[in-house]
């Protein structure tokens, strides 16, 4: 993190935010958590009441903010393209208002085109709307973040455990390239501040550029020791697959879709200009499962 003081996190209480929030405190950063209920925050820094759906909030929040960083989806919602452009729209003025230096965006890996899924083409307008009053946006784009409490890793890991075998649609043999979370909260504090990174869009990535059916297998290898079997069928929908999903996991419908439309597009990084800015080597998928199912375990859950 370069020389900033006050960095507000949208999102701060979310699978990102919170991690981001406790590692820019322990930078020597004064965070400010946004949140919509300040009075029962816990985490680190000092929360202040807001909604980026309403305007009118934020501007005590955003008063006095070098850098805001914007973390905020809503993918459980059918209407979430327009939900999230509305909220970025108000989020940009209200930071121009403030005086904001920089707006830091966590968005979605892809290449630009008609074969986005609704979900990656609602991230790209979200980059562009957040900056449209003025304020320079910097831009990581993920895909698959693996971590403890990451909507897209809990997938993964509630398929390997509730399935003695696997029986996967073809979508499943699109390449991504997963990210450890550690690797996501190390490149935002890389680029919160940084003069260099102001108007830029990053790709971020772990090491390894790979299919769903890799990261299944790999995955139940490091929970239970041994691989799951893996029976292809040729023909299972995304729609299909999101009531597939929400019987043998614990995520929604609409999630589950969502999720599962960016799922059939090809997102690997061909950019690492983030390693020339952010130094350091990602780590390993096998590692960052390994990390993620500890973390569990150390809260008291079971694998």
């Amino acid at each position: 993190m370069a020389d900033t003081s006050t960095v507000l996190v949208t999102g701060a209480t979310g699978f990102i935010g919170s991690r981001l929030a406790r590692a820019l405190v322990d930078d020597g950063a004064t965070v400010r958590a946004l949140t919509r209920r300040p009075d029962a925050y816990d985490g680190p820094g000092t929360p202040y009441g807001g909604d980026v759906a309403d305007e009118g909030s934020l501007a005590d929040a955003l008063a006095g903010a070098d850098v805001a960083v914007y973390l905020v989806h809503a993918l459980d919602r059918e209407d979430f393209a327009e939900r999230d452009a509305a909220a970025a729209r108000s989020f940009g003025r209200a930071a121009a208002r403030a005086g904001v230096r920089q707006i830091v965006y966590l968005g979605g890996l892809g290449d630009e085109g008609d074969d986005l899924s609704p979900h990656l083409r609602s991230r790209r307008e979200v980059e562009g709307l957040l900056g449209a009053a003025g304020v320079p946006v910097t831009v990581l784009r993920a895909a698959i973040v693996v971590g403890h409490g990451g909507i897209s890793w809990e997938l993964t890991r509630q398929l390997v455990k509730n399935l003695p075998a696997m029986v996967v649609p073809r979508w499943t043999a699109t390449r991504t390239q997963p990210i450890a979370v550690d690797d996501v909260i190390r490149y935002l504090v890389g680029v919160i501040g940084d003069e260099r990174a102001l108007g830029e869009v990053f790709e971020i990535g772990g090491p390894e550029a790979m299919t769903y059916v890799d990261m299944l297998t790999v995955a139940a290898e490091v929970a239970s020791g041994r691989p799951v079997p893996i029976v292809r069928v040729p023909v299972l929908t995304p729609r299909l697959s999101s009531y597939w999903l929400a019987l043998v996991t614990d995520v929604d419908v609409t999630t589950g879709r969502n999720l599962i439309d960016s799922m059939s597009t090809e997102v690997v990084v061909t950019d690492h200009r983030i390693r020339a800015l952010v130094p350091g080597d990602p780590l390993p998928y096998r590692e960052a499962v390994r990390r993620a199912l500890a973390e569990r375990l150390a809260g008291g859950d079971a694998i």
